[in-house]
């Protein structure tokens, strides 16, 4: 509504022997202000604020009238009645000579401000005036309270009496009225003529002259107060009767508010009780109450003193209190707070301490509420009357705030559109500035109070929230558009303002004419022809139709009333507009579709249709009167009237709709009065018109039924023309803004069967709920209300000097005006089940079920009725909790609502919650079986605080295992910890919170982080790897502590039955692919694990299944045969390029035992050792090999960016090589060019690159080949190394099993099984037949050697101090590519050398870990 921008300023006086100033009060066109000081008189002007003329008495005179106390103005501004303390009045009279000006403004040359405008000296120059005093009135008594009442001027004195004076000073010969003779009752119906008030020393302390009222508010010296009216013209103490407010008995203070018929009267107790008359009695009848709340200001809500001043805004929208002790508070007209200085940055400093309150002693409204003048009571104590050397001008008390406000305060028309538009002076604040949100403006932050961010677990789903919200509104700033100064100079105050239905286009008012901004071109446009715009003087607003503005004006040359319609794409100019005459003055304008209501002075309404008309270049709009309604019999004055508007909404009574259309057409007209909000229905009692008649004119005369009040106290109306049959709840509802009591809606009911869809029910519901902001428009279909709110900022901390004490930016904060919103769909449910109709409530939620914020809607209908009932201190007859449980179980969010809720309310309030929505572990048991594990989840912690911890263990458990299946590896590893908690006792820390140290779900093979795997170790360390069950070392780091902290504990012990027992059944399924991403996930030590189950779960029984199963689990293609693949060089399908090798031979050849690198070396496949080739090993590739062609010229080498001696063990080097081994696939040797490959040879490269699956697959498939080999599980290396078709994996293993003690039976397994696949490819793929005969010679070696015990030298004992530090590198690369985290032990030096083979193994695939890990890592 009101509100406070940036800092207050203090005016400069430029007189010497200025006394400090102790009331204000501007003049009624709010042109001037006079300024009273005790033996001083003065005027300024208000724009610009500068002193004009000042009254100084003469000592004599001074001592003989007293010190001066009130100031009033005649109504035509040419006199000032002052009062002074001994009893006298003097009359000053204002002569103002023509053409004399005491300031102009200077442009500069060239400047294209002409002075020849009309108007042009009074608009933009201070004129000059003179203070003559007139006339001396001496009433013998002190003055109490002076108040201009039309022609007279009536003065209260603190003898009892009211004396009646005309503005020349006479007293007209009327004899003064003792308040003692008139009679008081409680209401003008009373049989007795009322009692009188019975004491002589009873006076009138204040008063005011309330004209739509006819009557005077007062305030007596004892406290009471009430209202006196003449009961006939005639002035005297016989035809005066006054009632009484009852219970009223410390009052202070009043002030009357015209438009909306209130008094306020301010009491001793700080607070505001605001009356109005009943029109029917004529009793004083209480409205509503301002006053601070204990819940808002704790510290001072009491402490404030007594009301000390009220005043009403021109506008009469908005009431500004002062206390004695200080502070400003502005309300709404029916009592909503909109600003309060005495809390927050306005009584604390940065540093916290308190500052003193601004104390006031008089304050006035500028012109149109954009300012505030203020005298500040505090000043007189500190001001220092010596003058600087400079002569400066004067620093004094006077304080002038600056406050912008919403349109809707001038121009109710507004309210069908869904935009924010705010006017200051100079600017307009929109909420829609970027023209592409145009068919949707959005506003911000929604107050979710009962949302607090810390209480976020990992299992509260924040996302719904934290995403919908914020997105769909943007941002807190605001469109801020300057208004044209060339107009603004001329025409200042901005009066009205007013924006179109897309947000693209503003029209504003200011004294005279108007102009109009597009937001998409970002031009202003003003009349070409200034006269034209000085003729026109805008009276009743304005409102856009489509591309045309509509507004009613007073032609000022023609002395004529007008509605004029302007287009928008033409010139400004009369040539361009459609004028039509109207009978009397205008004063409300609204657009409902394609009718245009004015309400005019006459107090009738009439409507018009507009209609646009192509008509050569500028198509133009014309108007014709549909309808006139008088309106007189029910509007006793016309100012009265607030807003008026055409809606769709009706009660309809009795007749069902058949047409759909007819829904939408202007059914009824809506007019405030004075806060009544008053409908007029269309009458159908009478012979309806048929359909078919096709005059489209004739249905609009139905005539209107006699007026209904649907509400009382209504500050907005907001309704819309649009029709959404899935919304029709929220677009055919009525929303009303009730001021301190919140909104209403009045809703329609729609009836049960659907047969009917257009037939409305015969009844609405008024609905009221609270909103904790200032509601400035409705977004209908999303059920969101748009407001804006004050927000300060402080910059006292940037003068620090004590000199800066008083700067007014240290004394105040800094004003920002903020866009804000709230949803309200919660509020509405709510009611509808208060009221039992739950069918209504579900018909309006299963509507709005696709919003964003509609979980948050349930969550907080769910919070705020749990909070009332379970805090009651009474017994609740009635409770509403379980009739919201059962309604939110209709939707299928209800799980995460009620969790969610529980998890934000405190733990007191869970017993309540769920005796009334069901016990905890059936709502766990539901999620699990709604496979919703995160939400059972946040149940779970919910169990921990309310079961036995035995409970709770069991249903983790139930989540940790349906997790470990699902493959929700960030949900295991919190269940883990939660586990662990616990088993520890550390109940009491919330368990499913992630820590920093957690492993997150996005990085590689966590495990493998902290373990470098050193596998080529020199000839002499290299002994019988089998004995790896005992040397397996406990991995350090964050995802091994469950290893190594506290082993002991049965907890862990219990962990890891289930993680063995996941991966026995995993393995068991053949599910490898889901083997490597749990391992990698969890930390699983699956190495050790795998030791120990080589022989019961590790081993293979059926080596064909298995293989098949692999070749569908990777997506890896089953090999064909070519056609002419008979005697091809390269059907042994070992023409691959050894990436590396040479690099690894100039690095770490004396790392390898007897290693030639030769032919076979060039052809060796890319990983065909993962633990260190032995002499043995590499004779038998060598013979394995010799078939294929000698190319040792043509494999590709990648280029060193290192240094030729440095190692890439550590995780960062393997990133930087693999990057860098991409990068240079191109670097072949010149020679490669030089090879003539034949038809056959080129078909086979292309089969044997189809032959292939995905790069991903194979680089799991490498990983877990490494990991088999280094657990010992030879059948599995056996099908992988088939998989991937390298002889060398077979070669590797058959050398394993010929030089070491390995049991008989895993041989047997492993010759059978590789029978079976071999005669399995017989029959059904043939296209293994070639890879088979390459290693048939092994496998016959194998068998015939099997006795043999070879005990080759270079298997040494592997040193189990090393294997802690064991990492597979790949993992490494995986995280660091994913998370950019830094391996913790990166000590390059530290990592042996000897990893280079294992590197050379996988230069080529790393590159894989650039694009990120395997997709079963993420799944």
């Amino acid at each position: 509504m009101y509100f406070l921008s940036g800092w207050p300023k203090r005016l400069l006086c430029p007189l010497e022997s200025l006394e400090q100033p102790l009331h204000i009060q501007t003049d009624p066109q709010r042109t001037f202000f006079a300024v009273l000081s005790p033996s001083q008189l003065s005027i300024w002007y208000c724009r610009p604020s500068v002193l004009i003329v000042s009254y100084k008495e003469l000592p004599k005179a001074a001592s003989q009238f007293g010190p001066y106390k009130q100031a009033e103005w005649r109504p035509d501004s040419t006199m000032i009645a002052v009062s002074t303390a001994n009893g006298y009045i003097l009359f000053f009279e204002i002569p103002s000579p023509r053409d004399k000006y005491l300031y102009e403004p200077m442009y500069p040359k060239g400047s294209p401000h002409l002075k020849g405008t009309p108007h042009y000296k009074e608009e933009q120059c201070a004129p000059s005036l003179n203070l003559e005093m007139k006339k001396v009135l001496d009433l013998q008594a002190s003055i109490t309270s002076l108040q201009s009442m039309l022609e007279d001027l009536l003065v209260a004195t603190a003898d009892g009496f009211l004396h009646l004076v005309h503005w020349d000073g006479m007293t007209n010969g009327r004899k003064a009225i003792n308040l003692c003779t008139v009679p008081f009752s409680v209401d003008l119906q009373s049989s007795r003529a009322g009692s009188f008030l019975g004491f002589e020393d009873v006076y009138i302390r204040d008063m005011e002259y309330c004209a739509t009222l006819d009557g005077f508010a007062v305030v007596f010296n004892d406290g009471r107060v009430g209202f006196i009216t003449p009961m006939s013209s005639r002035f005297t103490a016989e035809q005066l009767h006054g009632v009484w407010a009852q219970d009223v008995i410390d009052g202070t203070c009043v002030a009357v508010n015209n438009k909306y018929r209130l008094m306020a009267f301010g009491c001793a107790n700080g607070s505001v009780q605001v009356y109005t008359i009943d029109t029917t009695t004529g009793a004083m009848q209480f409205s509503h109450k301002l006053e601070l709340t204990p819940k808002q200001y704790p510290d001072i809500w009491n402490k404030t003193g007594p009301v000390k001043l009220i005043r009403w805004s021109p506008d009469s929208c908005v009431v500004m209190v002062t206390w004695e002790c200080g502070g400003l508070s502005l309300w709404s007209v029916f009592g909503a707070q909109l600003i309060c200085t005495l809390g927050g940055d306005f009584a604390y400093q940065s540093d916290g301490a308190k500052k003193d309150p601004l104390k006031i002693s008089s304050m006035t409204w500028g012109s149109e509420g954009y300012h505030l003048w203020v005298i500040d009571g505090n000043s007189s104590s500190n001001m220092k009357p010596e003058r600087d050397a400079n002569n400066e001008a004067h620093q004094f008390g006077i304080l002038q705030f600056h406050f912008i406000k919403s349109a809707l305060t001038v121009n109710p028309c507004m309210s069908n559109q869904e935009q924010v538009l705010l006017q200051g002076e100079d600017r307009l604040y929109l909420n829609c500035g970027d023209a592409t949100q145009a068919q949707s403006p959005r506003n911000t932050s929604v107050h979710s109070e009962h949302k607090p961010t810390r209480e976020r677990g990992p299992f509260s789903d924040g996302s719904l929230d934290s995403q919908g919200l914020s997105t769909l509104l943007g941002h807190r700033h605001w469109h801020v558009v300057q208004i044209h100064s060339t107009y603004l100079e001329s025409n200042w105050p901005i009066r009205f303002s007013a924006i179109d239905k897309l947000g693209q286009n503003v029209a504003v008012v200011g004294k005279f004419g108007f102009a109009h901004y597009s937001l998409l071109t970002k031009k202003w446009k003003l009349f070409g022809n200034i006269t034209q715009e000085q003729n026109m003087m805008v009276t009743g607003g304005l409102a856009w139709w489509n591309d045309f503005i509509v507004l009613a004006c007073y032609n000022l040359n023609d002395h004529q009333e007008e509605l004029r319609i302007y287009l928008r794409t033409s010139n400004l100019d009369n040539a361009f507009a459609h004028i039509t005459k109207v009978q009397a003055d205008t004063l409300l304008l609204s657009v409902f579709r394609d009718i245009v209501i004015l309400f005019r002075a006459d107090c009738s309404i009439c409507l018009y249709s507009i209609e646009r008309r192509p008509e050569g270049i500028n198509p133009t709009a014309s108007i014709q009167v549909l309808q006139e309604v008088s309106m007189s019999r029910y509007i006793p004055h016309p100012f009265l009237v607030v807003s008026v508007t055409l809606t769709s909404v009706r009660t309809e009574t009795g007749i069902t709709l058949k047409m759909p259309q007819q829904a939408c057409e202007a059914e009824s007209i809506m007019l405030n009065l004075a806060g009544q909000l008053i409908m007029l229905q269309r009458d159908r009692s009478g012979p309806q018109i048929r359909d078919k008649d096709n005059n489209p004119n004739q249905r609009k005369h139905l005539p209107f039924c006699a007026p209904v009040v649907l509400a009382q106290s209504v500050e907005n109306v907001w309704t819309t023309c649009r029709i959404n049959k899935q919304k029709r709840h929220l677009l055919e509802a009525l929303w009303l803004s009730c001021g301190g009591a919140g909104m209403k809606v009045w809703l329609p009911l729609f009836p049960r069967d659907h047969r009917k869809p257009h037939s409305f029910l015969s009844r609405r519901i008024m609905l009221p709920f609270h909103i904790n902001i200032y509601p400035l428009a409705v977004l209908f279909e999303d059920a969101l209300v748009l407001g804006a709110v004050n927000d300060t900022v402080l910059y006292d901390c940037l003068y620090t000097q004590t000199s800066a004490r008083e700067h007014l930016e240290v004394l105040f904060p800094f004003s920002i005006v903020e866009r804000t919103s709230q949803i309200y769909l919660h509020h509405i449910l709510r009611q509808l089940l208060v009221r039992n109709l739950g069918e209504q409530a579900l018909l309006l939620a299963h509507s709005c079920a696709t919003l964003p914020y509609f979980p948050h809607v349930l969550e907080l209908m769910l919070h705020e009725v749990l909070e009332e009932e379970a805090t009651s201190r009474e017994p609740i007859p009635d409770p509403l909790l379980p009739t919201v449980a059962k309604f939110i179980t209709e939707f299928p969010l209800f799980l995460q609502t009620v969790v969610h809720c529980a998890r934000k309310t405190e733990y007191a309030l869970w017993n309540y919650l769920f005796a009334a929505v069901g016990n905890p572990k059936d709502l766990f048991e539901e999620c699990l079986m709604a496979q919703d594990l995160d939400t059972a989840a946040s149940y779970l912690i919910i169990l921990q605080n309310m079961e036995v911890p035995a409970v709770s263990r069991q249903h983790a458990t139930l989540l940790f295992n349906t997790a470990l299946e699902q493959g929700k590896w960030d949900l295991c590893r919190h269940m883990i910890r939660f586990l662990k908690a616990i088993g520890s006792g550390e109940t009491e820390t919330p368990p499913a919170t992630p820590t920093t140290q957690e492993p997150s779900s996005s990085s590689g093979f966590e495990f493998f982080r902290h373990r470098s795997i050193s596998l080529s170790q020199s000839a002499e360390n290299l002994h019988s790897k089998f004995n790896l069950t005992k040397t397996l070392s406990m991995p350090s780091g964050p995802s091994g502590k469950r290893w190594s902290k506290d082993s002991d504990c049965a907890e862990n012990m219990y962990i890891d039955m289930m993680l063995w027992r996941h991966a026995r059944r995993l393995l068991e399924e053949i599910k490898l692919k889901d083997l490597g991403c749990f391992a990698a996930q969890l930390g699983f030590e699956l190495i050790g694990w795998l030791c120990k189950e080589r022989t019961r779960a590790a081993r293979v029984e059926d080596f064909v299944f298995a293989l098949k199963k692999l070749h569908k689990d990777f997506l890896w293609p089953f090999p064909v045969i070519p056609a002419s693949s008979i005697n091809s060089p390269f059907k042994n399908g070992k023409y691959k390029t050894a990436v590396g090798e040479q690099l690894l031979k100039s690095q770490s050849a004396d790392t390898f035992v007897n290693m030639e690198m030769d032919t076979g070396v060039s052809n060796t496949p890319r990983s065909r050792s993962w633990l260190g080739t032995i002499g043995s090993s590499q004779r038998e590739l060598d013979t394995v090999s010799s078939h294929g062609p000698h190319m040792q010229d043509a494999f590709l080498s990648p280029l060193l960016s290192k240094g030729d001696e440095c190692s890439i063990g550590s995780a960062t080097d393997l990133t930087e090589t693999s990057s860098m081994v991409d990068g240079d696939w191109t670097m072949v040797d010149e020679n490669f060019s030089s090879l003539s490959l034949t038809q056959s040879e080129l078909e086979h490269i292309s089969l044997e690159l189809a032959s292939k699956g995905p790069h991903k697959s194979q680089v799991q498939l490498r990983y877990l080949l490494h990991i088999f080999m280094e657990a010992g599980c030879l059948d599995w290396c056996i099908i992988i190394g088939l998989i991937l078709r390298e002889s060398s994996v077979i070669s590797q293993v058959f050398s394993i099993m010929q030089s070491s003690d390995i049991d008989r039976e895993i041989c047997q397994n492993i010759k059978t099984g590789l029978h079976a696949v071999d005669k399995w490819a017989s029959t059904d793929c043939p296209g293994y037949k070639p890879f088979l005969n390459i290693i048939k010679p092994q496998i016959q070696k194998l068998s015939e050697i099997a006795e043999e015990q070879v005990q080759p030298e270079a298997f040494q004992p592997v040193n189990p101090s090393k294997v802690t530090e064991q990492a597979n590198p790949r993992a490494e690369e995986s995280r660091t590519s994913l998370s950019h985290g830094t391996n913790p032990q990166s000590d390059a030096g530290s990592i042996s050398v000897s990893r280079h083979e294992e590197d050379k193994s996988k230069t080529e695939d790393e590159d894989s870990f650039q694009e990120g890990s395997y997709d079963c890592i993420v799944s």
